[in-house]
């Protein structure tokens, strides 16, 4: 004899008890929230640049300190100095990190500032004391202590940047221009 039963219509449609169906939901809220909160965490560090975005290390005029008035000597000798400023990619807070130099100049009570930069090329230009002018090593540019041309050389004089007096500090608005063009354009 078979000791299976036999299926019959009512079996079929009988109620599903109320323990089974409480354990089935139970399960689904559990695993619904056991699967959205590592969800949600990782969407959240993925978009954590961009919720930071606006909270920006750098000066929000853009000016950057470059030295003391009374670093500067008052006979007009062009010094160069080296800016750093904290910068955050990403997820990564750098210190004091080095993003250009330039020279700064005091005549009588006005300080004047150069990006070191060529116009030419983007070689670094070097003060040359002796002839009191400005020099780049690559292709002989020269220009005057007011960051003139001297030669045809460069297609522009010197880049000067915008220098606030604050207190005994001055600050720079640090540019770098597009170079081999005529016409000064900052990047970046």
């Amino acid at each position: 004899m078979d000791s299976k039963l036999p299926v019959s219509s009512t079996n079929l449609m009988e109620p599903t008890p109320r323990r089974t169906f409480m354990c089935a939901a139970a399960a689904i809220v559990i695993g619904g929230v056991a699967s959205f909160v590592p969800v949600v965490c990782g969407l959240l560090c993925f978009l954590d640049p961009i919720l930071r975005r606006g909270n920006s290390v750098t000066a929000s005029d853009g000016f950057l300190k470059a030295a003391n008035v009374s670093d500067l000597p008052s006979d007009g000798t062009p010094e160069r100095f080296t800016l750093r400023t904290d910068s955050r990619d990403a997820w990564t807070l750098y210190r004091s990190r080095v993003i250009g130099s330039i020279y700064l100049r005091k005549i009588n009570d006005q300080v004047i500032a150069f990006n070191d930069t060529c116009p030419h090329l983007g070689c670094k230009v070097d003060y040359h004391e002796p002839t009191q002018r400005f020099f780049c090593p690559c292709h002989q540019s020269s220009f005057n202590l007011d960051g003139a041309r001297q030669n045809k050389t460069p297609p522009r004089n010197l880049d000067a940047l915008t220098v606030e007096i604050r207190g005994d500090k001055v600050y720079v608005k640090y540019q770098n221009f597009r170079t081999g063009d005529p016409q000064k354009q900052a990047i970046g």
